[in-house]
């Protein structure tokens, strides 16, 4: 089978290489699946660089969720279309899954929109429901609000009754994501502050960020009393700090987020977390926008394209 493939950690994808391997086999409580598509985070492109949490030995083969067909598998019928979460060894035709990562693909979103869930959602609900406590009325602050996972929080916080405003540098894609979802308001990142302020009449209720830098500072300086700061990640590049008199002042909490460690943490809740996004799918409450689909043999598209920001909502790649 095929598979993109980390040999060395490097900046500028060098040692990553679509290659031929032996195909993936499934052990005892495993499902083999064959990948339709699998949807390209930003994790996927730090693990190439080794800046990622996760540092997997090498060799490995990024890609963290996918939507194929089951080949083989105890008690899954072959042909069955399903999504699965695999960490490591999605961006391949081939990936042995545990049993308990698997689910059925609702029938009403395509593989590349439901490979385009899981990764993103989970985010969005950890950070939103389980770590913000968002209510139904208060106003949400997105940043990078057009990429895959400020998109998802987006698209949830509508479900959930929020009054969401959405950021990026790009005025083009605000309008495209402004198609696409219900908002209160887009506003430029930077450049946002005033007009929040405006808006909510004091400051946004919880910020969503995973930008960092300088989104961060201005973000301090328009949430409200009481309001709830999401570190979700740093985009940016620069990993901003904060004089802790700000969050005394002004009584609001900053709030690390990490999905997956929240699941592993509290394995119970982590299992809840991925039904409830799963059951709003379902139901289609929640919808994610593909950006595109793109060939696996040409993944260095997709990934320097993640790298420019390039997009408005996912990057699916495609066996």
């Amino acid at each position: 089978m095929r598979a993109l493939t980390v040999s060395t950690l490097s900046p500028d994808l060098s040692g990553t290489a679509l290659a031929d391997v032996p195909d993936a086999v499934a052990r005892p409580g495993q499902v083999l699946i064959r990948v339709k598509a699998a949807s390209l985070n930003y994790p996927d492109l730090l693990m190439t660089r080794g800046e990622y949490q996760m540092k997997p030995p090498l060799p490995f083969v990024p890609g963290m969720e996918v939507a194929g067909e089951v080949v083989s598998g105890d008690g899954v019928a072959p042909g069955t279309a399903v999504v699965a979460g695999t960490r490591l060894g999605g961006f391949a035709d081939l990936v042995a899954v545990d049993a308990a990562a698997v689910r059925a693909k609702p029938a009403h979103l395509s593989f590349a929109e439901a490979a385009s869930v899981g990764t993103a959602y989970l985010t969005a609900w950890v950070a939103l429901v389980r770590l913000a406590r968002i209510e139904a009325g208060e106003w949400l602050l997105v940043h990078g609000a057009t990429g895959g996972v400020g998109l998802a929080a987006v698209d949830l916080g509508h479900a959930l009754g929020a009054k969401v405003i959405a950021t990026s540098r790009s005025p083009d894609k605000l309008a495209t994501l402004a198609r696409a979802y219900p908002v209160a308001a887009t506003l430029p990142a930077p450049g946002f502050r005033e007009e929040v302020k405006a808006l909510t009449g004091g400051g946004a209720d919880v910020v969503y960020d995973p930008v960092g830098g300088g989104v961060f500072d201005e973000s301090v300086r328009c949430i409200a009393f009481g309001g709830r700061l999401l570190v979700v990640g740093f985009t940016s590049g620069r990993i901003a700090e904060i004089s802790t008199n700000m969050p005394l002042i002004k009584g609001f909490s900053v709030v690390g987020v990490r999905a997956g460690e929240y699941g592993r943490q509290f394995p119970d809740r982590g299992r809840e977390n991925l039904d409830a996004i799963w059951k709003l799918a379902g139901d289609g409450r929640i919808r994610p926008r593909v950006h595109a689909e793109i060939p696996l043999a040409d993944w260095r598209q997709a990934f320097d394209a993640m790298q420019a920001s390039d997009m408005v909502g996912k990057l699916v790649l495609v066996p």
